[in-house]
């Protein structure tokens, strides 16, 4: 993969500067990943700054992704000591469902609290996650009316500010933070297929292809019935001749670029049906 991938604006750095510093005022961090891909979106910085802090992992998006993979990396994340839950950010539960969890995740400070006579106090919660990984549409859930600016784009959110729900958890909100250098490029590209990182900044064409070669893999029947193509010519032909194939059958003649847009675009919203890019068993032993 030549193209290398990188996102790294002020604001991002900034963030993390405030982070840090206000670390120290919440009881949890409500750590957010994308379901589609739960270990490429976890921040490798942001994992060093939580460190021991008490943490909500939160898969969001999971009426998007692969239900079968979203149940392994759930079970996974559990083994390896975390308080897990899986959210669908429109489900109208949401607000008690994470409000529970959160409960679960600072059980420990919530006993010896109780035992030096302190109760019934609001949890203090910092909302983290990458670009566009549903922290301001979790927000608003949780708030209960429109606080935070959404938009499917990645970048939205670029200060952090405090807010109070009506379950007694006041959250502190900050923008989305990618890392200075993804030293795996494929990690790279499937945050630029999810939409994490500005679509200015990378070849659609590229994308394009990387995307053709995984559902090739793992799940060929979506490509070839979304674009009405042959499965045996699927099966044989190079990513760069499928490309081609589906610009001709779109309509856009030899303009594959705008046949990439239409691809990524199908992809973030479902068309291609669910998907999980990290497959679980890439990062077991």
């Amino acid at each position: 993969m030549a193209q290398i991938i990188q996102w790294f604006p002020g604001h991002m750095a900034k963030a993390f500067r405030l982070m840090r510093e206000n670390l120290k005022l919440v009881d949890v961090v409500f750590e957010l990943v994308d379901s589609r891909i739960p270990e490429s979106s976890r921040n490798p910085e942001v994992d060093k700054l939580i460190g021991d802090h008490p943490r909500l992992l939160i898969m969001t998006k999971a009426d998007l992704a692969d239900p079968d993979q979203t149940r392994y990396w759930k079970k996974k994340f559990e083994s390896e000591g975390f308080t897990v839950l899986v959210l669908d950010t429109r489900d109208p539960k949401t607000p008690q469902l994470v409000t529970k969890a959160a409960r679960k995740a600072v059980e420990s400070k919530t006993v010896a609290n109780l035992a030096r006579g302190i109760q019934d106090q609001p949890i203090r919660a910092m909302i983290t996650g990458i670009p566009n990984v549903g922290k301001s549409t979790l927000l608003n859930h949780l708030v209960m009316k429109n606080v935070a600016p959404t938009a499917d784009r990645p970048g939205v959110t670029k200060k952090i500010a405090w807010l109070k729900t009506p379950t007694k958890l006041e959250l502190l909100d900050s923008p989305g933070v990618l890392w200075p250098k993804f030293e795996d490029q494929t990690i790279g590209m499937k945050l630029a297929l999810t939409g994490a990182v500005k679509d200015t900044i990378f070849s659609k064409d590229d994308a394009a292809l990387y995307l053709i070669d995984f559902f090739k893999i793992n799940n060929p029947a979506a490509i070839i019935d979304r674009y009405h193509l042959t499965k045996s010519d699927f099966l044989k032909q190079s990513n760069v001749d499928i490309l081609l194939e589906i610009t001709q059958k779109l309509g856009f003649k030899d303009d594959y670029d705008k046949a990439s847009e239409r691809l990524l675009n199908d992809l973030r919203k479902g068309k291609l049906g669910k998907f999980t890019l990290d497959l679980v068993s890439e990062n077991d032993d």
